[in-house]
């Protein structure tokens, strides 16, 4: 497929930042969506650029409705009519047991791992759909493991949000198969990235079949191919990327 056109939520470091970078050596012109690190999203830009490919750095908070309105647009304007989606944007909250949990933090999950999904996804339909004059594409969700596992004593409801993120794979799978696009997640287990309290890679290594974390571009491997024609028979896959955990 020609004019493929990404936009990468998240994208400026762990896992969102290595599907940029493979995404685009793999031809996408890519959108690097951030909230505030406008430095390492400029970077990931400048690597894309230097090794001969397409991406613009794309600021905006995915919890807040009009901000994805504006980060679409933004793309629309800066690379073309949008293709494709990753959804990564995504935060844990402080690990507690869940009656010690504060409320804000319950908001702010649930606020930018689900509404966010919600905003960021509608607003790609609009664009990619064959319905809606799009050339149709591909959509992956981040979801986490920890939906089955249940994060208990750790952050319960962060886990619940990615439950939220495979129902909505599931059902927009099935709804917009006829309009010409693929939708699947991908669930990372433990990968060594930022969103990890000090001291929980070590502590959780040990109960991983494979003894280890994870890598950020072992997950983004899996996440371009479920983007790329190579996964053209699948929708509405849960791809669990988690070394036998």
């Amino acid at each position: 497929m020609s004019g493929r056109v990404l936009l990468v939520t998240g994208g400026s470091r762990g896992i969102g930042a290595a599907v940029a970078r493979l995404a685009a050596a793999d031809g996408f012109a890519v959108a690097v969506n951030y909230r505030s690190n406008a430095g390492a999203a400029e970077a990931v830009v400048n690597a894309i650029r230097a090794a001969g490919g397409r991406a613009v750095a794309v600021q905006g908070d995915m919890a807040v409705e009009r901000e994805v309105e504006r980060v679409f647009e933004t793309v629309d304007r800066e690379l073309g009519r949008l293709t494709h989606l990753v959804y990564n944007s995504g935060i844990t909250g402080k690990n507690s047991r869940f009656e010690q949990v504060a409320t804000q933090t319950l908001r702010d999950v649930v606020e930018l791992n689900v509404m966010g999904a919600f905003y960021a996804v509608r607003a790609a339909i609009a664009r990619i759909s064959t319905k809606h004059g799009g050339a149709g594409g591909a959509m992956v969700l981040l979801s986490s493991a920890a939906a089955t596992l249940g994060a208990p004593g750790e952050y319960v409801w962060y886990a619940a949000s990615k439950g939220a993120i495979d129902s909505m794979t599931l059902g927009l799978a099935r709804e917009l198969a006829e309009d010409g696009i693929r939708v699947n997640a991908v669930a990372p287990g433990l990968v060594d990235t930022e969103i990890h309290a000090p001291g929980r890679l070590a502590r959780v290594a040990p109960l991983v079949a494979m003894q280890r974390a994870g890598t950020a571009d072992e997950v983004a491997r899996a996440v371009v191919f479920l983007l790329a024609d190579a996964s053209s028979y699948t929708t509405g896959a849960i791809l669990r990327v988690a070394g036998g955990r």
